[in-house]
């Protein structure tokens, strides 16, 4: 049975912040198939952020220090998605920029923060950019308020996008700036 199996590999604990209160199985949306494992064991506080259902407390989502680096799909893809939601957080920015994920873990993680209504955001040869790609610089940047150029060429890793369907940010030698996409291309 499904919530016997999650229940045991997750100890009757929640997998995202540790909680053992009112433990119960999550489905993670946007699966990618029906085979995937696609559940996680979620405390009420927990699934009622995940859901909408309660405002987002970002002192409680601190627990995805340890969530993200968990070796359960489901919970990367939940703790990634998350950790994208709250990105304005400094410490929150800092795991996602550290974190791995394998591809198709990756991949479904982004399904999840598909938006539809908005504009994408497009390299200087209108390829679709999407958060963790890498990108590079296709002009020199007079980079305001940190004193250095970023050169033609510089590679930007794992960028995050801003609501601005014109900017990205990444970091450039150690800063994070906030950059034109019409600059980049896809690397």
């Amino acid at each position: 049975m499904l919530e016997t199996r999650v229940m045991t590999r997750a100890g009757n604990t929640c997998e995202l912040c540790g909680s053992k209160d009112l433990v119960a199985l999550y489905e993670v949306p946007f699966t990618p198939d029906s085979q995937s494992d696609t559940h996680l064991a979620a405390c009420q506080t927990c699934r009622d952020q995940l859901a909408g259902e309660a405002p987002l407390d970002p002192a409680h989502w601190r627990c995805l220090n340890e969530a993200i680096w968990s070796p359960v799909p489901p919970v990367q893809v939940t703790a990634w998605r998350m950790l994208n939601k709250l990105k304005s957080e400094t410490w929150a920015q800092d795991l996602l920029d550290i974190a791995y994920l394998e591809d198709n873990v990756r991949e479904w993680g982004e399904a999840g923060l598909v938006d539809l209504d908005k504009e994408p955001t497009l390299d200087c040869n209108g390829t679709a950019l999407v958060a963790g790609d890498n990108v590079h610089l296709v002009k020199d940047l007079n980079v305001k308020g940190a004193g250095f150029t970023a050169k033609r060429g510089t590679p930007v890793r794992n960028i995050s996008l801003s609501d601005n369907p014109l900017h990205i940010e990444g970091k450039v030698n150690g800063t994070r700036i906030v950059i034109i996409a019409a600059y980049t291309k896809k690397g």
